[in-house]
């Protein structure tokens, strides 16, 4: 069924440039014990749940973990690209067990494929941690910049349901204070206590003042916590969320929580899902105002209307020529041929490549897409820029009155040849386009071919029969043995 058309007009190849991955749509380059492998979202997805999840009672759980892995991941895909890969397997990204992955995992996986969370157009930081102890943390109180509303602190009545209460840890104030040094944090030539100085909403440290004799020294308490996990291990100080009295030479913590507490508690999704919550829910839940979907949500569409054509935008200043243009050529288009306008014309303007690759699934090189009535536009600045915005919007028109008048059966290299024909009328020879190669995105060249290609077939045949006949074809159908 035609509804999704992967297309790359001559004029747009410079659009190549537009988007700059680090593996192919679809892939990760993930450092995995000391090597990088290319790996299938999916397959990476199933590599999270083995190494984040695997504990998990409820399949529910499971799979909105697997939702906010998808998404954690393309959202900070590229983080390591200085590094010559797009995401690690510990934990600093997501922790990794390829080996590990059961079928129970794999198909929890795919039955959530290629599905996101969205905020404003992205991939939504989707961030989660062990346990939030009661409480979920305020994600600016973790990450300063970080600008995501949906990460906001809250009560979490599941998590306590499960979980396994205190934890306990104490070690002595000077092994304390060598782990803090080995993190080039300041630390008092003896630590004669720990006091909190200052909290978060949820009442989790956030500046330490560590006493010692004469001097008083302040240090973050995210920064202590992860200075005593490396030097010491993440099993000691396992969350912000603690009380501390000294012993002797010993500091003794007490605690509930394990990990930062921003957005997913694992131990209460999974207790959430144990209770008959589905994974929608779940994510609902901990991710409050994001949008569950294949394609980009949360965009702030505005609509302008024309006289035959509705644009929609987010940036109504800038994109307004846009609708003047297209209404100029839908005019000129049923003047020239005599075809009567389709009703219903709807461009969206995306804010940024990126949010049209989301959107789209498109690779950069591809400007815009057509799905029936409806055309999906890249950045008009970035066309703009590559002095190729009348030429996109015209091409896009002409795909939408072919698809309109198109009889059932219309084979796909008519339909494409047919706008390149009418594009550029000159074209001479012909040539095989197989549908399998105008449908593919992977091969920029290989598309490029293949939409030339069914071009100069399309003006082969309309300089054997004439253009008036061939023009008939679309809605009286080809006639029999024109292949």
């Amino acid at each position: 069924m035609w509804g999704r058309r992967f297309r790359l007009p001559t004029v747009l190849l410079a659009l190549l440039a537009c988007a700059t991955l680090t593996a192919a749509p679809g892939t990760l380059k993930v450092r995995v014990r000391s090597a990088t492998v290319e790996m299938a979202l999916e397959q990476y997805v199933a590599a999270v749940l083995a190494g984040e999840c695997s504990t998990f009672r409820s399949d529910e759980a499971i799979k909105a973990m697997a939702v906010a892995a998808r998404s954690y991941a393309l959202n900070l895909r590229g983080r390591h690209a200085a590094e010559g890969y797009d995401l690690c397997a510990t934990t600093h990204c997501q922790r990794l067990e390829p080996d590990a992955v059961t079928p129970r995992l794999a198909l929890l996986a795919a039955q959530t494929a290629g599905v996101l969370l969205w905020f404003a157009g992205k991939p939504a930081f989707a961030c989660y941690s062990r346990s939030c102890g009661g409480t979920t943390e305020d994600g600016g109180a973790v990450w300063s910049d970080l600008r995501a509303p949906f990460l906001r602190s809250h009560p979490d009545p599941y998590c306590p349901r499960q979980s396994a209460g205190y934890w306990h840890w104490s070690a002595p104030a000077a092994e304390i204070a060598a782990a803090l040094r080995q993190s080039q944090l300041r630390a008092p030539a003896e630590i004669k206590g720990i006091a909190i100085a200052q909290r978060t909403g949820s009442g989790r440290a956030r500046v330490l003042a560590l006493v010692g004799t004469g001097e008083q020294v302040r240090v973050s308490a995210s920064s202590f916590r992860f200075a005593i996990g490396r030097a010491l291990g993440f099993n000691t100080v396992r969350s912000d969320l603690w009380s501390v009295s000294r012993e002797g030479a010993q500091l003794k913590f007490v605690g509930t929580g394990e990990g930062h507490g921003v957005g997913m508690c694992q131990l209460g999704a999974d207790q959430m899902g144990v209770e008959g919550r589905g994974y929608r829910e779940i994510l609902a839940f901990y991710y409050p105002g994001t949008g569950l979907g294949l394609t980009a949500r949360g965009l702030a569409w505005r609509r302008i209307g024309g006289e035959t054509v509705a644009l929609m935008t987010t940036q109504p200043d800038r994109d307004g020529t846009v609708l003047a243009a297209a209404e100029r050529q839908v005019k000129e288009i049923a003047g020239r041929y005599g075809w009567t306008p389709p009703g219903g014309i709807e461009i969206r303007v995306y804010p940024d490549v990126e949010t049209f690759r989301n959107a789209t699934g498109e690779p950069g090189w591809v400007a815009a897409r057509t799905s029936g009535r409806r055309i999906h536009l890249q950045p008009a600045a970035v066309l703009r820029a590559r002095g190729a915005l009348d030429s996109t919007i015209h091409h896009e028109l002409l795909h939408v009155f072919v698809e309109a008048q198109a009889a059932p059966g219309i084979p796909v290299w008519f339909r494409e040849g047919l706008v390149g024909y009418l594009e550029h009328p000159a074209r001479t020879g012909a040539a095989d386009a197989p549908d399998s190669d105008l449908r593919q995105r992977e091969d920029a060249a290989r598309a490029r071919r293949a939409y030339a290609a069914a071009a100069q077939k399309v003006s082969a045949l309309v300089q054997r029969h004439g253009a008036p006949a061939v023009l008939a074809w679309l809605k009286s159908g080809l006639p029999a043995g024109t292949k």
